[in-house]
């Protein structure tokens, strides 16, 4: 664990790194899409796996998951959705084996038989139906019924056949039912359970919920009834273990087989293991600065854009990061459909950001607030962004916070002002980014901006509903482009997943939504 010295002296190295727009970068090894290394033959299936979390999941109910931390507990390996997506992000069946877009306003979908849920219940069309009957349903309160307002209703046909009857076209239906939004349920643990649903998952696969000790680990088990191919490990256990180094010295010394996420300044280490080895991959998620303009004075976009004009974004990704992920241009990055690859923040400038200031009468600047959570290469990014900050006279605190505390401040209190945050793309669609951070609704629980525009509300509800795929682009490019013109947001860098992987380990990969691949891995003995 870094001790308040020693983080205090890479804080020093960095900005004075970072002020000469220095950094050294390792040797990067090519950055495959969810590469998976092949798996030897001398290995055995089962075991337990034991990943090692920076945090624990607040909620395990699909319909109140607000994290791809939490969902990459389940997604996939708990809970499955009609369809999902490949590691290529192509749409694929699973529990629906085949699916017709009947007409603008219906989808329908021949389901597969012969699906056991995990409480021994029959899968089948009341099943799909009481899911999102109880997603849709405003006493349930879910903060995700906004992912399926354009659902009228889910009409059962037959025993295995459903059709979503939409209120209008949705172009994104088919992403958002790939990802975890999209769980199919059992509807008997609906009726049971209820809102104590979080603590007793039941879906259809190929591993079913144990235990959860609440704070320190959930476990899940092999389905010996698994209607696909069975899961190769007979446990799986997430930790909590909050410090970045504490997560890899134990793959280090075999106490756990992954560890996510990674601070970048220990890969090196790692790297000279004969232990272990890192782990990356391309990923969907974006770093940035937000603002909430309720706030003054980040109300007035003069100070959001001389903010903007005072941060040197490249030198965080040489200083910090190590180059590991690209500069962003877009609160989007460039693997989302919709991503404009022209769209650009507004540019570097200090004398521009100090004259901007004096125009909307902070001559000296002004203190404020700057949240973010206590991971440690998260936290040296806030502090070089304090230190740039000062250049223009703007005193930022420093407010650092768990990783749960910092969600609910953003997401729900809103008690903040400026916000390093980032957002990982759960559907691969452009609607995943945009209803959710930038819609006046928020999509029930983003828009940590609190920004209200009704030109970009009509742009993303366009998105929604237009089918054609260019016009789509065309669509999202001009959303894109109010957003950073209206500098809400900073765009720092374009993410990359990271973990550490024991060389026992062969067959783990991570989606580039961010989800864990479990299901080929194999521990070697």
């Amino acid at each position: 664990m870094y001790t308040q010295t020693s983080l205090h002296r890479r804080i020093g190295l960095l900005l004075a790194a970072i002020m000469t727009i220095a950094g050294c970068s390792f040797g990067q090894e090519p950055s495959h899409n969810n590469q998976i290394v092949p798996t030897p033959q001398n290995v055995a299936e089962g075991g337990t796996l034991i990943i090692a979390r920076m945090s624990d999941a607040a909620n395990l109910d699909p319909h109140f998951i607000l994290t791809i931390n939490e969902a990459s507990v389940v997604q996939g390996k708990v809970y499955e959705g009609l369809v999902k997506r490949d590691r290529n992000m192509n749409i694929q069946p699973q529990l629906a084996t085949a699916w017709e877009q009947i007409d603008d306003l219906t989808w329908e979908f021949t389901l597969r038989q012969g699906v056991i849920f995990h409480d021994g219940t029959p899968f089948h069309a009341q099943a799909v139906k009481k899911t999102f009957d109880r997603v849709l349903n405003p006493a349930v309160a879910s903060p995700r019924a906004a992912m399926f307002e354009k659902v009228k209703q889910v009409r059962v046909i037959n025993p295995y056949r459903v059709q979503f009857i939409l209120h209008k076209p949705f172009a994104p239906l088919l992403s958002i039912l790939a990802s975890h939004e999209g769980s199919i349920i059992s509807a008997t643990a609906i009726d049971k359970y209820g809102r104590e649903l979080s603590q007793h998952p039941v879906g259809t696969g190929p591993y079913q919920f144990q235990s959860w000790e609440h704070g320190s680990q959930i476990t899940l088990s092999k389905n010996h009834s698994y209607w696909g191919e069975a899961a190769t490990l007979d446990h799986v256990v997430f930790k909590v273990v909050p410090d970045g180094e504490a997560r890899i010295a134990m793959v280090e010394k075999g106490e756990a087989h992954v560890a996510e996420s990674i601070p970048v300044m220990e890969l090196d280490r790692i790297q000279a293991s004969n232990q272990m080895r890192v782990y990356r991959s391309d990923a969907l998620g974006t770093e940035f600065i937000g603002f909430n303009v309720s706030r003054p004075p980040l109300n007035d976009i003069r100070v959001r854009k001389a903010i903007s004009m005072a941060i040197e974004t490249g030198a965080i990704i040489k200083g910090v990061y190590n180059n590991v992920g690209t500069k962003a241009n877009s609160p989007m990055g460039p693997h989302v459909f919709g991503y404009s690859p022209t769209v650009k923040s507004y540019p570097y400038d200090i004398n521009q950001a100090r004259r901007l200031l004096t125009e909307a009468g902070y001559p000296d600047g002004f203190p404020i607030q700057m949240i973010t959570f206590n991971r440690q290469d998260r936290i040296l990014v806030s502090q070089v962004i304090r230190s740039q900050l000062k250049g223009i006279g703007i005193d930022a605190e420093l407010k650092v916070v768990s990783y749960d505390e910092f969600v609910r401040t953003i997401e729900q209190t809103k008690d903040h002002e400026i916000f390093v945050s980032g957002w990982a793309n759960a559907t691969g669609d452009a609607d995943y980014n945009q209803y959710n951070l930038f819609h006046t609704s928020g999509g029930g629980a983003g828009n940590s901006f609190q920004y209200s525009n009704p030109e970009l509300d009509r742009l993303i509800e366009a998105g929604r509903i237009e089918t054609d795929p260019a016009k789509r682009l065309a669509i999202y490019a001009k959303a894109q482009e109010v957003e950073l013109q209206d500098a809400l947001v900073v765009p720092i860098r374009n993410l990359e997943n990271l973990a550490v992987i024991s060389n026992r380990i062969q067959g783990f990969s991570i989606s580039p939504a961010g989800y864990l691949n479990l299901d080929q891995v194999v521990i070697s003995q």
